[in-house]
């Protein structure tokens, strides 16, 4: 006996062995045990969902020699004339081979014949959408109102092209597609059921190959099958169709994540030997980081569309949130710019590359492992903090005697900086050693004060080791900030003695000296002005947390719905329940009001047991103020006591939350005892949501 193909062997044969379309089968279920035949069916989805199929199985339930329903035998003569494709009265027409309207004329002469041999004649046109518009044109007086014994089933990929009188008189069901899991599923009963080893992983290869189909599906195994010589296995199915093997994908995203350049490359090196599409390389990267970013969002809402749900929810929790959404920007922008790089792999690897460097900046909430050196120079942002690494790195040069300078009386306005000066003056700078012992201190000079001002003339307290602070080099000389002079020592502060070179006075640098430090500046150009700068007001500022919190006062959030009382309210707290909406009270006072319950009543002592579950709420403020509404409300001046002990009898609270549960079902219940919701439940399958009742009060109260 010759081989047969499984999306043959396995094509279903009845209702029950059909895989998903449960929202078309249950109407066509429905309809033949009801009776409710229509005359005209038109099924639409993409190839190989069933379309076909379920054309042939309506066959037979109207054919089937034990009458019309909807599961037939199998086992008489019709229905075993179905599945072999010899029954008379089933007549299957290739309408992209017979588009013509003498083939259409010549179908509907034999419209007016009975059937043959069964109970209805059934006409099967495929692909319907290649008809010419004459043959619609003839074929719509017959459609509208065959005779009794016909019935017309058109199938087609692309209903669009249909014209909207063909659709008015049919009954039309969209055919889903399969997704990756079910087709998964069918394919590990097959293959179990045919005896073939296989792998997981390649059945996901599979069904996402199959693009919906579960005929592709099924061509695609018998294809896996006759590559792995009787097996299925991953790395068969992936060198067949040439996919690439979604791990080597996670291993970019990890070298990403772990700052690692070296792993980088040498992942794009791997990918590199299978010759892939660095285009569908970087769009399967974006798509593992839009499902990342799913599951920082919602985890519950991760596909397994992939098999690899716990490998995208760990990445979720390894990868910041701002590093998805810019990664995946920056993918989108290189799939862009991929055409114009040199070629595919360099422009794939300087994506992943600038992904490398321009990271977002780090965040204490999100820690970030830095980068890995890969033996080359890695530039950085933070030019001051450079250069401040490379002063405390370099060791201080020794002392030099002092040299002699004329001392100026007159205050510096423009100064030179500590990096135009060092050219001139190399022997006399000297970075400070920070922590070292200092001699005794000395009187300053006040002309040494006037003429420079050093970062280093500060005094020093011994106990404190501070960074150095390096300001940035400005533009030019007239840019420079006028220094201030150095405050006097006082008496309760020890400065210690400093050395003598320090105390002595820098020779003025001459104007060819700083051109000469500053090549390419031109002192008369004016500096730039800082028109993007806006002074910050602090007085707005203020105001403005100020009525935040005020307008989070006025709304909090909404309370817990309390829980039922142990007992119902009788004696002095059933008079509680009766006074409370009496009293003038608001907001947190009529939140503990409506909380407690009334324990004890002496003359004018009055004692309330509050809930210590609203002890947050509570304080001596709002004692005082329900205590004022009950003075005003009786008109004398009562004691009041206030304990947090749970009241063992219902409350205010209670009270309110219960009459609302008891209305809420009397609606839930009136809207299930209705006639007309009951008939369009049991006729139409009609489901009632029990989140959108509300009682009529509750409604009428809102408006």
């Amino acid at each position: 006996m010759s081989y047969q193909v499984l999306a043959r062997k396995w094509r279903p044969r009845s209702f029950r062995e059909m895989v998903g379309q449960t929202h078309v089968l249950k109407a066509l279920i429905n309809a033949l045990d009801s009776q409710r035949l229509h005359h005209a069916y038109l099924f639409t989805g993409t190839r190989g969902v069933g379309k076909t199929t379920i054309a042939r199985i309506i066959a037979k339930c109207l054919n089937c020699e034990t009458g019309i329903t909807s599961s037939p035998c199998g086992t008489c003569s019709v229905c075993r004339e179905i599945d072999e494709g010899r029954f008379v009265d089933l007549i299957e027409i290739d309408a992209a081979s017979r588009t013509k309207v003498e083939d259409t004329r010549e179908l509907l002469d034999n419209v007016q014949y009975a059937p043959s041999r069964g109970r209805f004649k059934v006409y099967l046109i495929d692909e319907v959408h290649m008809l010419s518009s004459h043959s619609f044109n003839a074929l719509l007086k017959t459609l509208e109102e065959p005779p009794p014994y016909v019935k017309f089933i058109l199938a087609t990929t692309d209903p669009q092209k249909l014209p909207a009188t063909i659709l008015s008189r049919c009954l039309q069901f969209s055919l889903k597609n399969m997704t990756p899991e079910r087709v998964v599923e069918h394919l590990t009963h097959v293959l179990g059921v045919e005896n073939v080893p296989f792998e997981d992983d390649a059945l996901w290869l599979l069904g996402r190959a199959a693009d919906g189909s579960m005929r592709d599906a099924m061509s695609l195994t018998d294809q896996a099958i006759a590559f792995g010589e009787g097996k299925v296995m991953a790395a068969d199915v992936r060198a067949m169709l040439g996919t690439l093997d979604h791990g080597q994908v996670y291993d970019v995203l990890h070298a990403l994540l772990d700052g690692d350049a070296k792993a980088l490359l040498e992942a794009v090196r791997h990918l590199a030997e299978q010759g892939p599409d660095w285009n569908g390389v970087l769009s399967e990267i974006l798509n593992v980081l839009h499902r990342v970013a799913i599951a920082q969002a919602l985890p519950e809402g991760v596909d397994n569309g992939h098999g690899d749900r716990d490998r995208v929810l760990a990445l979720a929790q390894a990868l910041p949130a701002e590093d998805v959404q810019f990664y995946y920007q920056m993918g989108l922008i290189g799939r862009r710019d991929l055409p114009l790089a040199p070629d595919p792999r360099s422009g794939f690897e300087m994506v992943l590359l600038r992904m490398l460097a321009f990271r977002p900046a780090d965040s204490t909430a999100s820690p970030r492992p830095p980068l890995k050196p890969v033996g080359i120079s890695q530039a950085t942002v933070d030019s001051a903090q450079s250069v401040a690494d490379a002063a405390v790195a370099a060791p201080a040069p020794a002392p030099v005697a002092p040299v002699a300078a004329p001392v100026v009386q007159a205050p510096v306005t423009a100064a030179v900086p500590a990096e135009v000066a060092a050219p001139i003056a190399a022997p006399v700078e000297v970075a400070p050693v920070v922590g070292a012992e200092v001699p005794a201190p000395v009187e300053p000079v006040a002309p040494a004060q006037d003429a420079v001002d050093l970062p280093w003339n500060d005094p020093v307290e011994p106990e404190v080791v501070q960074e150095p602070a390096v300001a940035p080099l400005l533009e030019t000389v007239a840019e420079q900030p006028e220094l201030a002079a150095m405050p006097l020592p006082t008496p309760d502060r020890v400065v210690p003695e400093a050395p003598e070179w320090v105390a002595a006075p820098l020779p003025e640098p001459t104007p060819a000296q700083v051109d000469a430090a500053t090549p390419g500046l031109d002192p008369d150009d004016e500096p730039p002005l800082d028109e993007d700068y806006i002074e910050p007001d602090m007085d707005s500022a203020y105001s403005y947390l100020d009525e935040l919190a005020s307008e989070h006062a006025a709304d909090p959030a909404p309370e817990p719905e309390p829980q039922p009382a142990a007992a119902p309210a009788t004696g002095l707290a059933l008079e509680w329940l009766e006074l409370f909406p009496k009293l003038p009270v608001s907001g947190m006072t009529g939140s503990i009001a409506a909380n407690c319950t009334l324990i004890a009543v002496s003359g004018d002592d009055w004692l309330l047991h509050l809930d210590p579950a609203h002890s947050a709420l509570f304080n001596a403020t709002q004692q005082r103020r329900l205590n004022d509404a009950l003075n005003q409300y009786h008109g004398r001046p009562l004691k009041l006591s206030i304990e947090l002990i749970k009241p063992e009898q219902e409350t205010p609270a209670q009270a309110a939350s219960r009459r609302r549960h008891e209305r809420q079902d009397e609606a839930v219940a009136s809207i299930h005892a209705d006639p007309f919701i009951q008939q369009m439940m049991q006729q139409f399958g009609a489901v009632v949501r029990g989140d959108t009742i509300e009682p009529v009060d509750v409604l009428v109260t809102q408006d």
